[in-house]
Formats: structure tokens, sequence, C-alpha cells
């Protein structure tokens, strides 16, 4: 059966939305500079990010709690480089920033008070597309539903939530089919500048950009990647793209998988990542016959990233395939989960789907706008 059929659309959370009228568009010029380090070559992704407020800016302005702000965004950082693999840097007490990926498309940071909202209006946007979910909202104080009731107050833009679980690579995988099929129709039924946002704009947002300009713009998903990157410094996680399109055209099929730790002396092994988020845990049981800890789940074919977490430290397994090291050094462990029969026809299509360069076929793309249409 083609997983056109029996993809899970319930994945997505629900969502709000508010309907919203057509109204010429607006322009207007940014009055905010975003300053990179580390340059802006496409051919590479940049490493680190920092948002720096100008007079003038789009920035919303300071709270009294800047300082607790302050200490909020250099945890979250913090732990966001330690998830994604990259040294990125949000400040969320500098308010929202943003960038044209193209003229009706935009990729930025959250939404921080009803004010915002006029400032994108005025820059033509008539959907805010956001994917965070509540804890994100609530670590930073957002009143989301006064966002909310004054887009819906204004008329002339739609505020959606498709909810995204951060940090979480599978669970990006898993949502964006349905995910982009709200964004495609939104998109349809609104027209005019879309701004696609998550916490900082760094990872959620700028996935949902690409594999919508992917499945639905034409581009490939290189030159998506590098546009993307010419414009505005992430990371969005291309493994989780490839895989949620081999997803829909191909079946979804799932694999038994064994992890392993051998350490007799210890008295606990957990394990995160994997299809579990890095924001949670799993524990490992412990064989005495073997003298080793075990774990065996389930899978989806795919490419998964873990870290064990040993007596509470975290750690990798030297034993296990290992990622490049990051700027920092940090490692993870990964592995491939991977059809028993890389032969037949849906193994042969997710192994070209999944490549270093994906492209899709004309009757692909027809499938795949099917499926977001429906």
């Amino acid at each position: 059966m083609n997983c056109l059929q029996n993809l899970p659309r319930s994945y997505a959370l629900p969502f709000q939305g508010f309907k919203c009228n057509p109204r010429k568009l607006l322009s207007c010029s940014l009055n905010m500079m975003v300053h990179f380090q580390g340059g802006m070559n496409s051919s590479n992704v940049p490493r680190s990010m920092v948002v720096k407020a100008i007079p003038g800016s789009t920035s919303s302005e300071k709270t009294s709690n800047s300082d607790s702000e302050g200490k909020k965004s250099e945890t979250y950082s913090h732990d966001m480089t330690e998830a994604m693999g990259a040294v990125l840097t949000y400040r969320h007490e500098l308010g929202m920033n943003y960038n044209f990926i193209r003229p009706d498309l935009i990729v930025g940071s959250c939404l921080q008070t009803p004010e915002d909202v006029d400032k994108l209006r005025k820059i033509g946007v008539k959907t805010i597309f956001c994917l965070q979910q509540d804890p994100d909202l609530e670590y930073f104080g957002v009143d989301i539903g006064a966002i909310q009731d004054y887009a819906k107050k204004c008329g002339d833009i739609e505020h959606i939530r498709a909810q995204i679980r951060d940090f979480d690579a599978f669970d990006l995988r898993m949502r964006l089919p349905a995910v982009v099929s709200m964004l495609h129709k939104a998109v349809n039924r609104n027209g005019g500048v879309t701004y696609i946002h998550c916490t900082a704009g760094l990872g959620r947002a700028p996935a949902v950009a690409l594999a919508y300009m992917f499945w639905v713009q034409g581009y490939k998903l290189s030159e998506a990647h590098r546009e993307l990157l010419s414009k505005r410094s992430c990371f969005p996680k291309l493994e989780a793209i490839k895989s949620a399109t081999a997803d829909i055209l191909t079946d979804l099929k799932k694999e038994l998988v064994t992890l392993s730790w051998e350490d007799r002396k210890c008295s606990t092994v957990e394990v995160s990542g994997l299809d579990i988020g890095w924001g949670q845990r799993m524990p490992l049981k412990f064989d005495e016959e073997n003298g080793s800890w075990t774990l065996q789940r389930e899978l989806p074919e795919g490419r998964y990233e873990y870290k064990y977490i040993v007596d509470g430290e975290w750690t990798y397994n030297e034993f296990e395939l290992v990622t490049t090291p990051n700027k920092d050094g940090h490692v993870n462990n990964f592995l491939h989960v991977v059809n028993s029969d890389p032969n037949s026809a849906n193994g042969e299509a997710r192994k070209r789907l999944t490549s270093d360069d994906p492209d899709l076929t004309k009757e692909e793309r027809i499938k795949i706008r099917r499926f977001l249409e429906s």
C-alpha cells in the first residue's frame, strides 16, 4: 500500500486558526539587522548566530525582567547547541528577528507581544504560522492567547498553530507532512507573505520552510537549502525532511534495533534522542547473564542520533557509530535503520530520496501535491 494512503495525519497536534480577509499587499523595508558570526557562505552551514538590535529595529521592547530573560536565553542556547549539533545562539530579550527567504516567505523567531502582529502586517504578512508548543511559550512567558486574540481582531491576518516538539528530529519528520499540508492550504487561502516561526527560528521553522520549498515550490532540496542559508543562518534537519519525503511516497516500515552498554559497575543506563527527542529518556534493562544493559525498539527507516546517560552522566558508546565532532567537540552516537529488503521498489525509492542530493520526479511531485491538498 502506498504511504499516501496510510501516513497518519493525526500525528500533527490540533491547531488554532483565525480567518482573515485578503488585503492589498503592503511594502516596507526591514528595520532590523541580523549580525552573523562565521559568515554567510551558502556552501557551508553557518555555525553561530547572534541577533543584535539597532535603532529603529523590528525588535520588541525590552521588558523589565531582561536580566532574567537573558539567563533563560543562555540556557536555551546551550540546550539548542547540545541538541542540534551546531553552535547556535538566541537572544529572546532582543525581540523578534526574521529574514525574507523569498519575497513571499519569511523565517523568524517567535512573536512576543501583540504589537509584533502589527510589525508583520506592515510588511505584508497574511499568515503567521507558529510551530511552538505550550512549554516553549511558557518558558519565555509569551502570552499566545493575547497574540491570537489581537490577530483575530485585526481581521486581515491569520494566526495558525502547528506544533512540533523542539530539538526533536524524529517528531519533526513525523509531523512534517501534515504541518506542510496545513501551511500549503493557508498560503493558498490567504496569499501575501507567510511568516513561519518557532522559538528561535533556527531549527523547526527553517525546516518547515525548506520542506515547503522542496515539496510545493519546485526546488531541489539542495537548491532550497542554499537559498535558505544565503538569507538566514540556521540549522534545519535535512535528514528529517528527506525521511518525511520518503514516508509520503513509500511504505512506512519499521525494523527492530538493539542498543547495548556493557558495564556491570553502573547503576542506571538511559538513552536520549532516537525517536523520543533530546528532552526525554528511556531506561535500558540490565542483563545479569551477559553483564550488559540493553534496549530493543522498533524504529521506522531513517537515521537517528542518540546519546547514553550513565549514572546521570551524558556520554557516547565508542563501540557504536559516532558523528563527526562539532565545533565544541560534541559527538553523538547514530544508527541507520534500513529496509530488510533494500532491493525492493520501495527500498530503492527510499534510498534515492534520502541520498545526499535528492530530487523529485514529476510524478512524485504530483503525488506529494495531492497528499498535501487532500
